[in-house]
């Protein structure tokens, strides 16, 4: 079957391109002697983890407990929580997680190491964490020369292991342009060896030193004291990416197909692809390098300048060769939310389509055993 057969809105995957991402990406880790754990929330997918797996992923990082609990399923063994789990439902998740897998939590303050701890010692369990560390995001994580205070304070919870730190430098995502990402991976790496270096000078030993973002990944691998590295979005990469100078547009396997419906006036056409699909990011954390809701795959001279729900309008900037019943490739501003949008992606070569590949861990796809 061809890719033109397939009814539209439909999500497509470029296998090729994709596999190649996901080896190229393995490969990098594996030159500076590394280890992987991959974030999964870009695509959801317990396929394409295992893809990553194959490639040389030693475990990975989950920011939902659905996810988590989805990789366990499948035999995935090796887990770290992005965020801080609290509340009794969902610690008893944890709990049960912890009992198949090896489950690693991010920390970052004693409140909810307290609630944790008394959770896991009713449950006679013990874990390890990770005290998250800030790194300009401003979001999760104690600053660097604060992390071994918060050590000391949680190493009177017994059930509680310190195993190492990590960041997320999400504000990379609001850089003005390529150069500026080379600071914010600066300040990443500055953050996490200030930080390593305070706590073991207080006598904590500093397994893991953990830092994930694709914008800054080429940057980081490279620094001796991370050791670590869990990147996500660069399996499908996307527009911010390329408004950031990380790939060219060429390297993005996510699309989403859509065809013409109309063209009511001079300059203008509709495509049957909204919010529904694209979403409506211009960009996280206050990027604004990207023009319009997404890249016309070829098209340059087509801007998407609004999405209503199931529609797109678009603009025509000079000539377009395109006709009402034709069929473009968008490629999402932000391929994370986007794939969130599906149940399946359509896994293609060229035009010919190979398999489905199913997006099995997206947060409502699953009743949970209170309703059961």
């Amino acid at each position: 079957m061809k890719i033109y057969d397939l009814p539209t809105p439909v999500f497509l995957v470029d296998l090729d391109v994709l596999e190649q991402n996901i080896k190229e990406t393995a490969d990098i880790v594996k030159t500076y002697g590394k280890r992987l754990w991959p974030m999964v929330k870009t695509h959801k997918s317990t396929e394409i983890a295992a893809m990553q797996k194959a490639a040389g992923a030693e475990g990975f990082l989950v920011g939902t407990l659905l996810e988590a609990e989805r990789l366990v399923e499948k035999g995935f063994n090796d887990i770290m929580l992005a965020y801080p789990v609290a509340g009794r439902q969902n610690l008893k998740r944890v709990i049960r997680l912890a009992q198949k897998a090896r489950i690693i939590l991010s920390i970052d303050c004693v409140e909810v190491a307290r609630e944790i701890n008394s959770a896991l010692e009713e449950n006679g369990v013990e874990l390890e964490y990770l005290i998250i560390i800030d790194s300009g995001l401003r979001r999760f994580g104690v600053l660097p020369e604060d992390a071994a205070g918060l050590a000391r304070e949680l190493a009177a919870l017994k059930t509680l292991k310190l195993v190492g730190i990590a960041t997320h430098p999400g504000h990379v995502y609001g850089a003005s342009g390529p150069e500026k990402v080379d600071e914010i991976a600066r300040q990443e790496v500055d953050a996490l060896r200030t930080a390593a270096g305070i706590l073991e000078k207080e006598g904590f030993k500093v397994e893991i030193v953990a830092t994930g973002s694709t914008p800054t990944f080429r940057y980081a691998v490279k620094d001796e004291r991370i050791n670590v590295l869990r990147p996500g979005n660069y399996v499908f990469y996307d527009v911010i990416q390329a408004s950031l100078g990380v790939v060219p547009l060429e390297k993005c396997s996510l699309t989403v197909m859509g065809t013409v419906i109309s063209r009511p006036r001079p300059g203008n056409m509709i495509l049957d692809v909204g919010s529904k699909c694209l979403g409506l990011d211009r960009g996280a954390h206050g990027i604004s390098l990207m023009k319009g809701f997404g890249a016309v795959a070829g098209h340059p001279e087509l801007t998407l300048v609004s999405l209503s729900e199931e529609v797109a309008k678009v603009e025509v900037e000079g000539e377009t060769s395109l006709k009402v019943g034709d069929r473009v490739r968008i490629i999402p501003n932000h391929a994370c939310a986007a794939c969130n949008m599906a149940g399946y992606l359509v896994g293609c070569r060229g035009e010919e389509v190979e398999r489905v590949i199913e997006v099995d861990m997206r947060n409502g796809t699953r009743k949970p055993k209170i309703f059961i």
